[in-house]
């Protein structure tokens, strides 16, 4: 180690990029910690013109000029669920609380690693030695399964996901007054390992169609402006209120910067505005700019809003959610709402009866979907080497079109509107049924697996007609304003004429997917 670190500094020591130094990944030895303490003393001593540590993520060592370990990042080893990305939406989260403590400048480890489901357009370009065979088992039990159709579009939704991801996580870092940096794992996918496509850039850096560089470039960049929001999802009936900063690390500071805000709706028309005072911005990070406070009593229709923040030729963006607190009366003495299907309810749908059964997580039995475990946030790199770390699935695919959601605006693919449903739901396995069972709403599944999975689908029950959701629409949803909103949406379409699903089941098979 000791001569290849020291070719390393004879071949490449005077290259302008080359300013940090370390051993190697992932140590682990039961002498490792005083051996990288004299590795780092006596390269320090033979070239002091780069900062050295022992070795990425671990060990601490007091000699270190910075410390690199994989703590703060939104999604540590084995919180799965529970990540900071699975809990309730917000921007308004650091790692001052951890960084603090480390009295050295700090470089957090291998941030990312979120999943997106396997490009099939890549397969041509393996020419050389390297064939893509597991893309090819991917796309064969794809096929097997009758999605084989909605290979690009599972690519797409599961690629937004993953972007979104990204994002949330290289905006914490820079947030983090102080911090060092970070590395990405990766910008580009990774074949090895099982296969972890962890890249918003194929294994040949080429772009896969959901993120362009433009659009990255406005959250991980010398200079971006940041929000934090306490939350993203707001009733008409509350404000929206946002502390606006800046992180700068360009090449000189920013001189008589003009700073700037707006809230759009998706059709670009500016519902609020304004600007921050003018001023010299230094290179750093946390740089406060100002607040913003926006009563949100004129939106009177659910929808999504957009703000956006300036900093000069820089800006950056984040979508927010706004639903009305009132909502128009719906016939309830048109269908029933219910947990479980016991026999009245189950007489009522065969006489001809409109049902929309929303059923607490856990409740699907574990061969019928109740096994895969659903979160908001994409799989952390990939299932075949680390099953334990959830969740299993890659957020959702959609019509936004479809009258089921005309209450519950969304784009094809899960956005932070979608954080709910997808951590109280149980993905439901459609297999057993017929291919043209299409769910309403599907949930992307793993790509070793490929099961067809629903999140909300319908069918015909003799006479009658049932609304399956898995998410849970009825539980402690008080205080859960996309899920009230969901709910009201899902209501309105069994109520009207839309809702006529063409599909029959027998009652027993709905019944046999529940405990």
């Amino acid at each position: 180690m000791y001569k290849e670190t020291q070719d390393i500094l004879d071949a490449y020591g005077n290259h302008p990029s080359f300013v940090m130094m370390t051993s190697g990944n992932e140590p682990l030895r039961r002498n490792h910690k005083p051996y990288l303490r004299k590795y780092v003393d006596h390269f320090r001593k033979v070239d002091n013109r780069r900062l050295y540590t022992g070795a990425a993520d671990r060990p601490y060592l007091d000699n270190l000029d910075y410390y690199n370990n994989s703590y703060a990042r939104i999604q540590r080893w084995g919180e799965g669920e529970n990540s900071i990305i699975n809990k309730r939406p917000q921007t308004d989260f650091d790692f001052n609380y951890f960084t603090d403590t480390i009295p050295m400048p700090y470089v957090s480890h291998e941030i990312g690693q979120w999943c997106a489901y396997p490009n099939f357009k890549e397969i041509p370009k393996y020419t050389g030695v390297l064939k893509p065979k597991n893309f090819e088992i991917f796309k064969e039990t794809l096929e097997d399964n009758h999605m084989g159709q909605l290979s690009d579009s599972l690519m797409l939704a599961s690629g937004k996901l993953q972007a979104l991801c990204y994002k949330a996580d290289i905006e914490a870092a820079l947030r983090t007054k102080g911090f060092g940096g970070f590395h990405l794992l990766d910008l580009h996918d990774f074949p090895g390992q099982g296969t972890a496509l962890i890249g918003v850039l194929d294994a040949f850096w080429d772009e896969k169609g959901y993120i362009s560089p433009e659009e990255y470039s406005r959250f991980c960049n010398e200079t971006v402006p940041l929000a934090r929001l306490k939350k993203r999802v707001f009733f008409n009936t509350e404000n929206l209120e946002a502390a606006i900063e800046v992180a700068h690390f360009g090449e000189l500071p920013l001189k008589d910067a003009i700073t700037s805000w707006r809230l759009t709706n998706v059709s670009g028309k500016v519902i609020e505005e304004g600007d921050f005072k003018k001023r010299d911005i230094p290179l750093d990070n946390g740089i406060s700019l100002g607040k913003i406070d926006v009563n949100l009593n004129q939106i009177e229709t659910p929808q999504k809003l957009i703000l956006t923040v300036s900093v000069g030729d820089f800006s950056n963006s984040w979508d927010v959610w706004v639903y009305p607190f009132v909502k128009k009366q719906i016939d309830k003495t048109q269908f029933k709402v219910v947990n479980a299907l016991d026999e009245a309810t189950i007489s009522y749908l065969k006489n001809g009866g409109k049902v929309l059964l929303t059923t607490k997580k856990g409740s699907v039995k574990a061969e019928k979907g109740g096994e895969v475990a659903v979160g908001f946030s994409s799989i952390f790199w990939n299932t075949a080497w680390t099953l334990g770390e959830k969740p299993h699935t890659l957020g959702v695919l959609c019509n936004p079109s479809h009258s089921a959601l005309t209450e519950f605006p969304t784009e094809y693919h899960s956005n932070w509107q979608w954080w709910d449903a997808m951590s109280h739901s149980n993905a439901i396995i459609l297999d057993e049924f017929s291919p043209d069972l299409k769910p309403v709403v599907r949930v992307i599944d793993d790509w070793f697996t490929n099961r067809r999975l629903a999140l909300v689908f319908e069918v015909k029950i003799g006479e009658g007609k049932l609304l399956v959701s898995g998410v849970d629409l009825i539980s402690d949803i008080e205080d859960i304003v996309e899920a009230q909103q969901l709910l009201y949406s899902l209501k309105k379409y069994i109520a009207s004429d839309a809702f006529n699903p063409s599909v029959e089941l027998e009652i027993e098979s709905i019944v046999n997917l529940y405990k």
